[in-house]
């Protein structure tokens, strides 16, 4: 049987229609939640992190981290298995990662109208309309951001899909006929070309997963051995930059030759300076300023220092609470908790975070102040860039001796 991938809205019903399938096929039934687990134990990779990515949610200094690339690469790993062991339906929004060169592979949409979903969803939950609404449009934003990252198109456009069934329209019987006789219609595809095309998605998706390091923009094709990465962005030194994949590409089983072609979003990017450090800097920025703040954090990533943004003092404690954080580059006057509660609260709280203040309003009795509560610098606007870089990576050495 060819595998089936179902993606589905809310309350659709699709559940009763995907369970009856998997009895009338005798075959496995395997969830988002499912494949998720499985990525998690097979990659080292923390649920949380895989479960940001499905919801399309921001993931930290992911410029140099590459979590949301080797997320996706892990995944589409995890689904390459499944492929190649055949006979399971694939519940969820992950299976559009399966690309349209896998040619068995059924993609099905179960929707309804959003009137008859909510309907469904109070009758079968107990809960209030609004409680239900809120569920559902929560939902459908997170397949939307999903397949609009992936192919540019929403969640429910018909072109992502080889049937859709309405089943507001049909009953689960109906349904269940619908796909069986679609299946019946699909032209048979000769077994070795069905292990070729799992064979040649097995090992791009391998690929992927040694080339995730490198980070976002590398478009990977296989072909029975022989895979090409298209560089799809921004580079520095791209002969060193080509090698570089193709020492990495090399190192996987399977592939006997690598070729690395220029894609169309391909620009040599123009860096003034790159400090290298062994691990990049996680660095946040906290300003009321947003023109400014903006600015400046393109400016540093431009030099090759990751950085994340927090408007305010409760913003830059919120993130500092959930995400990694080694370098604090902290604004003193803010509405709210200004800088000088961020800076103590931090220093007792996380005191490995180094702070460096960047303030246009401070004072010598500020300065002592500052130095006082532990800050590592304190700069005053408008302060140069290399100023600015030069103190962040002595606050590295600093780190990274205390590491040692």
């Amino acid at each position: 049987m060819s595998i089936l991938t179902v993606t589905n809205g809310l309350h659709a019903n699709s559940e009763e229609i995907v369970q009856q399938l998997g009895k009338k096929f005798n075959c496995r039934i395997i969830s988002d939640s499912k494949l998720l687990e499985i990525t998690h134990q097979t990659h080292d990779i923390s649920l949380t992190t895989l479960q940001k990515v499905l919801e399309s949610r921001q993931i930290a200094f992911n410029d140099f981290t590459h979590e949301r690339e080797k997320c996706l690469s892990a995944l589409k790993n995890t689904l390459a298995d499944f492929v190649s062991d055949g006979n399971c339906i694939l519940h969820g929004i992950i299976g559009h990662l399966i690309p349209k060169t896998v040619t068995h592979v059924m993609r099905v949409l179960i929707i309804a109208e959003k009137a008859q979903r909510i309907k469904n969803g109070m009758t079968k939950k107990g809960v209030s309309e609004k409680e239900i609404t809120r569920e559902i449009e929560l939902s459908d934003k997170h397949a939307m951001l999903w397949t609009t990252g992936l192919f540019n198109q929403k969640a429910w456009d018909e072109s992502l899909y080889d049937i859709v069934i309405p089943s507001g329209k049909l009953d689960t019987t109906e349904a269940v006929d619908l796909v069986s006789k679609y299946l019946k219609k699909l032209p048979f595809t000769l077994e070795d070309l069905i292990l070729r095309e799992v064979a040649d998605f097995k090992l791009t998706a391998d690929v992927e997963l040694a080339l995730s390091h490198i980070g976002q923009g590398l478009l990977v094709e296989s072909n029975r051995g022989i895979v090409i990465v298209i560089i799809d962005k921004k580079v520095m030194l791209l002969s060193k930059f080509q090698q570089k994949i193709i020492q990495a590409a090399q190192a996987v089983p399977g592939v006997k030759f690598v070729e690395t072609k220029i894609g169309q979003n391909y620009y040599k990017g123009n860096i003034i300076h790159n400090y290298e450090f062994e691990t990049p800097l996680r660095i946040l920025l906290v300003d009321d300023e947003k023109e400014f703040v903006q600015t400046l954090s393109e400016r540093l990533k431009m030099r090759k220092f990751t950085n994340e943004i927090a408007y305010n003092g409760q913003q830059a404690l919120d993130f500092t609470d959930e995400e990694d954080t080694e370098v604090i580059l902290l604004d003193l006057k803010m509405p709210g908790i200004d800088g000088f509660e961020v800076l103590k609260t931090i220093k007792e709280t996380k005191p490995h975070i180094e702070v460096i203040i960047l303030t246009g309003h401070g004072s010598k009795a500020d300065r002592e102040t500052c130095m006082s509560l532990g800050a590592f610098a304190y700069l005053q606007k408008p302060a140069d860039i290399d100023l600015i870089t030069q103190t962040m990576k002595k606050a590295y050495e600093k780190i990274a001796a205390a590491k040692a």
